[in-house]
């Protein structure tokens, strides 16, 4: 029989469960804490992670507070107005206080309406554009952005553009700092000087006048909304690709306006009637002023401070430079256009010389191939055409407005330089040409092979206000201003006899005018030398004569008794070249620039002070802080506000003293006679003083003229890129000089006929100019081309005395003496003074 269980043994069951259910809390329990453990340690990871992925190498916001936007660098002509600008991206940078509300509302209905509400982030926006990017992987589609205008700041101006989930996680961080450090006013500013808007305009301004050629205040609402659907994507919403889509964009745009009660029903029916009205893409307004000066102003300021960011704060291309150049439009739109016409009859009825350039056309689409180019002409009516196809008797012809013309057979029947056949039968589709308008088609012209240079420059400043290196820099880069070594020939003669002067020679010293040669060594053998087109020497004839007349015997002659050492010395020191010690320098062998040409001769004008020729007159940064050159100093008291009524101010001297002044002078006189009545006579009716001197090299390949009057100093070559003959009949006299002539009618007709000035010392000498003695009781007759008696300048105690009664006859002249009574006989520093010489 079974017996009942005992209180013991119930007991010790109850305290098994608890044990066991104590057992399993306890496992339990242990399990949780390693999963929260886990899940901790796990938490811990995935914030180092996010650390180490998204947040460690973030950039500082604070980087924003003086974030300044790559600015292009500006270009200002002597007036001060703007006549270029230097720019990978194009912007004008404007405070938030400039921007139109209207265009703040169209941005803000475009890409972020909630702009004013949120911390940086939209997020439903965000998990939207996350959800549409894990959707569209593999597909080769990219997800929608949902990016604020905060965070497109981040990305534009501190992380970059990566295509990942992960910069969209740094673009959120980081746009809560930007809203905790900027305000948004800031931020939007930031965003609308820095978003990139298509044609190579980055900030609204710059987009403004890109897609509308106007300021940004200009706008109105339909064109404000187009601006404002550019950000999605410029290339998307091209005007001339993608027109269609473009205008429903801009419409949906507008629409978003009208819905946040940014604009009324009346606006936006008017605004959406519109059409788009964008321009042709365009060269900005100042691109093509003042090319080759331009561009030279642009190799200096690259040597000096640089190309990009990477360069340096103050770099050409993103530093927002101000620079002030010496560049005069009214002197190079003269100078470019008597150089361009020289080239022209030069080059005229020598046929034409083939397209400017060639480029595939394809599907029609011209236009772009041809702004592309970047060819483009302003001489005159001519313009740039590309050729689109053939109709018949015609070729079809397109231009950078859009507009198209023909070109018939009959207006394009010039021969084919070298070739042969007509210049029709030769042009094919896709060549650009120059063409000019006639009976309403156009007619082919030719773009001069020939080529050649034009400077022009300050003498008492050493400023160059000029330069023209070729036809057209659109067409030929090559600035031959800076760029073309070629051989100076005659015009080098001044400095030569300058070497004379200086070393005891006068202007009435007398040269033979006759055979001369020099032995050369073994190898070289004997080497003689001869005038220009063989001439035989014309026997001793003074210094001045010898110049006047360009007498290559005369030079080497000079030359030789001055000591080759010397003369390329003075060469040297006035900036024309460092040659060797051989004659044949003297006659212009070596070769230098028309530019350092130029410069030597403002050397002469400026009574021998001068240095190395300047197009920067100073170079501020974007502050307006001058910062070349190093040395610079505002000029006290020039501005006429700040003048007192005490005697003008002066610009500060940068000059300084390179050849003697007296022998400057003297040079200066001499070469006055070349335009009175030597190789340079076509200048002697523009009437005013003037020196100069011609040059024809041999060949001729190159002929020269520069000269000019104490306010400017100008000079040129014609000559071919790669040298050859231009033809027996070339000469600087007849070729080089009637294209300045043509500059100088126009560019000295307003200002005064103002004398060279004497150095003090010189001494005013009546002399007979084919002799050179000293002549009394008779005066120089001023209005005689070629007169007997002329007024010659001399050093102190170098003038030629008066010979005794035994010593021969007296010296002959071609103008009779006439004695003045001895009461009122005017003394020669009277003269003098009413000349404005110094006796």
């Amino acid at each position: 029989m079974a017996s009942d269980p005992s209180p013991n043994s119930s007991t010790a069951t109850r305290r098994t469960t608890d044990r066991l259910r104590g057992s399993v809390a306890r496992v339990w329990a242990s399990r949780w804490t390693k999963a929260a453990l886990a899940l901790f340690g796990l938490g811990l990871i995935a914030l180092f992670g996010f650390w180490l992925i998204v947040v460690r190498d973030l950039p500082s916001v604070d980087t924003l507070r003086t974030y300044e936007p790559p600015l292009p660098t500006n270009v200002r002509g002597i007036d001060g107005a703007p006549i270029h600008s230097y720019a990978r991206e194009r912007r004008v940078e404007l405070s938030f206080a400039e921007y139109p509300p209207m265009l703040i509302n169209a941005f803000l209905a475009a890409e972020d309406k909630s702009f004013f509400e949120h911390h940086g982030v939209d997020f439903p926006g965000l998990a939207g554009a996350v959800f549409d990017y894990v959707s569209k992987i593999g597909s080769g589609r990219r997800a929608r952005g949902g990016s604020t205008i905060t965070q497109q700041v981040a990305k534009n101006l501190l992380i970059g553009n990566e295509y990942s989930p992960t910069r969209k996680l740094r673009e959120a961080v980081l746009a809560y700092k930007i809203e905790d450090t900027l305000t948004k006013p800031q931020i939007l500013e930031l965003y609308l000087n820095q978003i990139a808007l298509g044609r190579n305009a980055f900030g609204v301004e710059a987009a403004s006048h890109a897609y509308f050629d106007k300021d940004l205040d200009q706008l109105d609402l339909a064109q404000i909304a187009y601006l404002a659907i550019l950000p999605k994507g410029p290339s998307n919403y091209d005007p001339v690709r993608y027109h269609d889509r473009a205008m429903t964009r801009r419409n949906y745009v507008l629409d978003r306006m009208l819905e946040n009660g940014f604009i009324t029903r009346a606006q936006f029916d008017t605004a959406n009637a519109e059409p788009l009205g964008v321009v042709l893409r365009r060269t900005p307004r100042f691109e093509s002023v003042g090319g080759y000066f331009v561009e030279e102003v642009r190799r200096q300021l690259m040597a000096k401070f640089g190309e990009s960011a990477k360069d340096g704060p103050y770099s050409v291309y993103s530093g927002g430079l101000w620079v002030r150049t010496s560049f005069d439009t009214r002197l190079q739109d003269l100078a470019q256009q008597a150089l361009r016409d020289g080239l022209v009859r030069f080059d005229s009825g020598r046929g034409w010389n083939g397209p400017i350039r060639h480029v595939e056309i394809e599907d029609d689409n011209w236009l772009q191939p041809l702004l592309n180019s970047n060819i483009a002409l302003d001489y005159r009516n001519w313009v740039a055409a590309i050729v689109t196809g053939k109709d018949g008797n015609s070729w079809n012809l397109g231009f950078r407005t859009g507009k198209t013309g023909t070109l018939p057979r009959y207006a394009a029947q010039m021969a084919v330089r070298g070739k042969g056949g007509n210049a029709f039968g030769a042009i094919k589709t896709g060549d650009i040409i120059a063409v000019a308008p006639e009976g309403g088609e156009f007619a082919l012209r030719a773009i001069p092979k020939v080529s050649g240079a034009f400077v022009v420059e300050e003498p008492a400043s050493g400023r160059v206000l000029a330069m023209q290196g070729g036809f057209d820099d659109r067409l030929q880069a090559f600035n031959r201003a800076t760029q073309a070594m070629r051989q100076p020939g005659s015009t080098i003669k001044p400095i030569v006899y300058s070497a004379a002067l200086d070393n005891g020679m006068t202007p009435a010293s007398i040269i033979v005018d006759g055979p001369f040669c020099v032995y050369q060594g073994a190898r070289l053998g004997q080497k003689c030398f001869r005038n220009f087109g063989n001439s035989r020497g014309a026997g001793p004839h003074t210094m001045r004569w010898g110049i006047e007349q360009s007498r290559n015997l005369m030079t080497v002659r000079a030359a030789a008794q001055t000591g080759m050492p010397k003369v390329v010395a003075t060469i040297k020191k006035m900036g024309v070249g460092d040659y060797a010690p051989y004659l044949s320098f003297a006659l212009g062998a070596g070769e230098t620039t028309v530019g350092r040409m130029v410069n030597a001769y403002s050397i002469l004008a400026n009574n021998g002070k001068g240095g190395p020729p300047s197009l920067i007159d100073f170079v501020q940064d974007r502050h307006g802080k001058v910062i070349w050159p190093e040395n610079w100093r505002a000029c006290d008291r020039c501005n006429a506000p700040d003048w007192d009524g005490k005697p003008m101010p002066r610009p500060v001297a940068r000059q300084r003293q390179v050849l003697d002044a007296m022998t400057a002078y003297q040079m200066v006189h001499i070469t006055e006679g070349v335009v009175q009545r030597g190789t340079a006579v076509t200048l002697r009716d523009l009437d005013r003083p003037m020196f100069g001197k011609t040059g024809t090299n041999n060949g001729p390949t190159d002929v020269w003229f520069i000269g000019g009057t104490p306010q400017y100093v100008g000079g040129l070559y014609i000559g071919f890129d790669t040298p050859r003959n231009l033809g027996s009949a070339a000469q600087g006299g007849t070729l080089a000089a009637p294209i300045f002539k043509q500059f100088a009618v126009k560019a000295y007709a307003d200002l005064p006929k103002l004398p060279f000035r004497a150095p003090a010392g010189i001494r005013m000498v009546r002399i007979d100019r084919g002799s050179g003695r000293p002549v009394y009781g008779t005066w120089p007759n001023t209005d005689d081309p070629k007169p007997g008696v002329i007024w010659e300048a001399f050093k102190p105690e170098s003038e030629p005395r008066r010979a005794a009664r035994r010593a021969g006859p007296a010296p002959t002249t071609t103008t009779a003496p006439t004695a003045a009574p001895k009461a009122e006989a005017p003394r020669d520093s009277d003269f003098l003074q009413r000349q404005g010489g110094i006796y």
